[in-house]
């Protein structure tokens, strides 16, 4: 028999469980974009449905309707639309919360309207006891002209039987819930006269929406059956009301709710969870945890990965012949990488903590209890979101903007959100807090090191929130916006869920880092191993003259050479050169150095320093944190990372914009180069300015 490929397109409200559906049809078998973090465009996974059907799993963005009030929600409206898209579903898959189901069928009936093949996918069937929730199914299929899966994706109930009926869909009817033209009979009858061959209700999708795929011209439906906005408004509020109409009648029949028997927990959570006062207290003691734990429990595997890179690294140089390839392995691809892998512990369970509090619910109870001091500087309340998000990375941060419908608020979160602590700067804190602040505890279980990274996120956070303030009174426009959130259910986080979204943030981190990281270690390898003129050439003859008159060692000796040498190599006269401009903050020309090349990516600092300490170094079996605690001023002879300069560095890097990547997505979200060149120069500047006031402040 021959194999066949389906598209399945999986759609839904927000928090009805659709992410974790998509996990355990497509499990590890994802590709879930270019960036890490929370996906706001498309995201694909593929399931082996038997042994002849396999199935394209497209995950699009949680939508509450097809009426698109957001760019965000406007990718599933070209979806359902676009015939053409080689990813255009043969069936969708609309995943519904069993408690809340008047509200998703409402979306339901719409995708309905489209003649897909359609799957009702009624979600967390297993808390309908506890709930005194029960269903009439088939009273249910025979209203909604539907097959319906009862599935618990957390606990993988019913997968198996929806894998079925997607085998099945060519079975299942197209025909609608209800007639389109009951929102205006007679402008419906126009719009079918005038275009027999095509769908009313795309047409009205086509007429309500900024899309056209129909083949059509646009202007020719427009000018034939154009209305004013509020008209538009008014037919889009009455096809609502008609469609709950619709839906109150059905569920009276097939939805019985025995209060009575159900026991419910959320309320009483809620009521503390977001407290006016203890909701914060909450929040701010789990954040205070989170990084707390960071410190303490990565701390093995970190000592474990750096101590194995210096070994890796004089075994290449023991192991392998001598020669330009054996430095370049040793100097310089090893040690860069190590000083990115080193870090893969503490960015995990930074991924981990974060999965489990929105897996569990907790998160949009976040978003609620901050949006009441949001509205204060300007912003939406869906702002935490972007912000929250960011401290995973900024690049889907900004993306998942697109669903704030006020383009003054939506610009001012693209513009700050880059202030929040992303896991790019984690490797920069971790390896210059654990130099110039002591690993000690104050009341017997406060780590003072945890609690210098909980302070710099939240610096970071405070940052963002001053600058929307600012941003807020300098760009003078009166827009208001309503604030929604959904408040999941409760609910232990399923490991699974966990797992792999651990998995494929810490991949895609590492991937999109060692990359960059790879290429600046062989650059900065071959830039610190050659130089022009005659001191570089001949600096083995100088040292052993300055040295001729004096006892020293034979180790001594290399190292003096190898520091001349890289002193005079090509990027030590570039770190000469700007020298004079980062003293003042405290650093000298090699951390100059890395602070450049860290303008690709954040965590690039720690590698560079890594490669140039170990060009021409004697003792590979040093750790890059060794390497750098010992680091002594030739001209002060003091320690190059102080508590001064660590504290400046540490500034420097919670406020400058230092990531291309962050640059280019901004570009793309506001389609100007006016907004990201001005985020560059005031994020740059301003970080220049603390970290100089800091360092002549403590030194």
């Amino acid at each position: 028999m021959m194999h066949q490929n389906i598209n399945v397109a999986l759609i839904g409200n927000p928090n009805v469980g659709k992410t974790s559906v998509f996990n355990q049809l497509t499990g590890l078998n994802q590709q879930v974009g270019n960036y890490p973090g929370i996906t706001v465009e498309k995201k694909i996974g593929f399931c082996k449905l038997n042994h002849n059907i396999k199935a394209n799993i497209l995950d699009l963005p949680g939508t509450y309707s097809l009426n698109a009030s957001s760019i965000d929600e406007n990718v599933v409206i070209e979806m359902l639309l676009n015939k053409n898209d080689k990813l255009y579903p043969d069936v969708a898959l609309v995943v519904t919360d069993v408690e809340n189901l008047k509200r998703n069928l409402l979306l339901f009936t719409q995708i309905k309207d489209l003649e897909i093949p359609t799957i009702l996918v009624i979600n967390m069937a297993d808390r309908m006891e506890s709930k005194g929730i029960s269903l009439n199914i088939p009273l249910l299929e025979e209203q909604l002209k539907t097959k319906i899966a009862l599935i618990s994706s957390r606990k993988g109930q019913g997968i198996e039987e929806l894998k079925e009926l997607i085998v099945t869909y060519k079975s299942i009817t197209t025909e609608p819930c209800l007639n389109a033209s009951v929102i205006d009979q007679e402008y419906f009858d126009k719009l079918k006269k005038a275009f027999p061959d095509q769908l009313l209700y795309k047409l009205w999708l086509v007429i309500t929406q900024d899309v056209n795929f129909l083949n059509l011209e646009r202007k020719e439906i427009k000018s034939t059956f154009t209305k004013s906005h509020t008209e538009l408004k008014r037919l889009q509020q009455k096809e609502t009301i008609k469609r709950y109409q619709f839906i109150n009648d059905v569920l009276k029949e097939g939805l019985t709710i025995d209060s009575s028997i159900a026991k419910d927990f959320r309320s009483k959570l809620d009521r503390v969870l977001t407290h006016k006062f203890w909701g914060y207290i909450i929040f701010f003691a789990i954040l205070f945890i989170i990084f707390q734990s960071i410190f303490d429990w990565s701390s093995v595997p970190m000592d474990f990965i750096d101590s194995t890179f210096a070994t890796l690294s004089t075994m290449a140089a023991e192991q392998l012949p001598g020669g330009i390839l054996t430095d370049l392995i040793s100097q310089g691809i090893i040690p860069g990488i190590g000083g990115i892998l080193i870090f893969i512990p503490q960015i995990a369970f930074l991924f981990l903590f974060i999965s489990i509090l929105e897996e569990s619910g907790y998160m949009s109870r976040v978003v609620f209890i901050m949006d009441k001091i949001m509205r204060r500087f300007g912003l939406s309340g869906k702002s935490v979101v972007p912000l929250i998000s960011g401290t995973a990375c900024a690049i889907p941060a900004i993306m998942a903007t697109r669903n704030i419908e006020s383009w003054k608020e939506r610009l001012i979160t693209i513009l700050v959100t880059p202030f929040t602590t992303c896991s790019a700067r984690l490797p920069v804190y971790a390896i210059i807090i654990a130099l110039v602040i002591p690993d000690q505890r104050i009341f017997g279980f406060l780590n003072l090191q945890g609690l210098s990274l909980m302070l710099l996120y939240l610096l970071g956070f405070g940052m963002a929130i001053l600058s929307a303030y600012i941003l807020n009174k300098v760009m003078k426009t009166s827009n208001k916006t309503f604030f929604v959130v959904e408040m999941p259910n409760y609910k232990l986080p399923l490991l699974k869920n966990v797992a792999i979204n651990v998995v494929e943030k810490t991949k895609a981190f590492i991937s999109g880092a060692g990359k960059i990281i790879l290429a600046i270690s062989i650059i900065l390898w071959f830039l610190a191993s050659y130089g022009p003129g005659e001191r570089f050439k001949d600096a083995e003859q100088i040292i052993s003259a300055q040295t001729e008159n004096k006892t020293i060692s034979e180790t001594e000796l290399n190292n003096k050479i190898a520091a001349y040498k890289l002193e005079n190599s090509y990027i030590g006269i570039m770190g000469k050169t700007i020298e004079p401009v980062i003293s003042p903050l405290g650093y000298d020309w090699k951390i100059g150095i890395a602070i450049i090349s860290s303008f690709a990516a954040r965590e690039v600092f720690v590698g560079t320093l890594a490669t140039i300490y170990s060009v021409g170094g004697t003792d590979n079996e040093t750790t890059i944190k060794t390497k750098m605690e010992s680091e002594i001023h030739p001209e002060t002879g003091n320690k190059v990372f102080n508590f001064a300069t660590g504290v400046s560095l540490l500034l420097f890097y919670a406020f400058a914009m230092q990531c291309a990547s962050t640059l280019a997505i901004t570009k793309k979200e506001t389609n100007s180069w006016k907004w990201p060149l001005g985020q560059l120069i005031f994020m740059s500047g301003f970080a220049y300015l603390t970290a100089l006031i800091a360092y002549q402040l403590l030194k």
